[in-house]
């Protein structure tokens, strides 16, 4: 009776949990996913299918990300463009992100411009990859650069909503080039914040930048402070423009505000 409740304990708990859907037909790489993701996304309920046709079983929950895999498809193949239309109709306040076997520029475009928040090609290192993850389930937007490789860098830009016009797209991505100027960082402290927009742990920052944790923490603080940001996530969210960029002054009087 007790192994009963608990399950049911255990169940109604899972419930809670905001959810990420992985839809990967190959059982083999959807099972090595979860297996990861499991270990990674700690506060999520994973949930896996082999394709769409399977959404209807997530409809009651709180699904935060929603990640397809569409192989070696092109974007504007009817049956992604069916499966994008799915997603969108079943979890409309759930981010999409793309599992590609291309690696090109032109497809990665192709994604964010049908609203897709994240595109990774199969080919990068599974630290990307789940740093990537992270960061879309944070807020951002994430698509590497167009050369993808065991070192290649990748990026965080600004969200690109559904349907939102070029001319508002391009004041958009001015308006964070100039928040990003608006605070001056050292060269080192730009190179912490280029990994932290990549959602990397201070350990992997400190091993990329040869550096110790603490100088790499001692960084961050400044970063924080520059940005009067409460911590590492509201620091990238201001300096990629996400968020307004204030000044330490005018936190300052508006902490003495009565």
């Amino acid at each position: 009776m007790d192994d009963i409740v608990n399950s049911v304990e255990r169940l109604h708990g899972s419930l809670q949990l905001p959810a990420v859907v992985i839809i990967e037909p190959l059982t083999l790489t959807r099972t090595c996913i979860l297996s990861i993701l499991k270990k990674e996304l700690v506060g999520f309920d994973l949930i896996d299918m082999a394709t769409t046709d399977s959404l209807d079983c997530a409809s009651a929950r709180d699904v935060r990300l929603v990640a397809l895999s569409i192989a070696d498809k092109s974007i504007i193949d009817p049956s992604v463009e069916y499966d994008l239309m799915l997603v969108a109709d079943c979890h409309p306040n759930a981010s999409i992100t793309l599992w590609s076997n291309r690696d090109d520029e032109a497809t990665a475009l192709e994604a964010m411009n049908l609203g897709v928040r994240g595109f990774f090609p199969t080919s990068l290192p599974i630290e990307l990859a789940i740093a990537g993850l992270r960061l879309v389930l944070a807020g951002g937007v994430y698509r590497p650069l167009p050369i993808v490789g065991p070192h290649a860098m990748s990026r965080l830009e600004q969200p690109c909503p559904r349907g939102l016009p070029a001319p508002q797209l391009a004041n958009g991505l001015a308006k964070a080039v100039a928040d990003k100027g608006a605070v001056d960082f050292t060269p080192r402290e730009q190179q912490v914040l280029a990994e932290l927009e990549l959602g990397l742990p201070n350990k992997l920052i400190a091993a990329k930048l040869k550096l110790s944790e603490n100088t790499v923490k001692m960084h961050i603080q400044h970063i924080m402070r520059k940005c009067a940001a409460r911590n590492r996530t509201e620091a990238v969210l201001r300096w990629s423009g996400r968020l307004p960029v204030r000044s330490r002054d005018s936190d300052a009087s508006e902490s003495s505000a009565p």
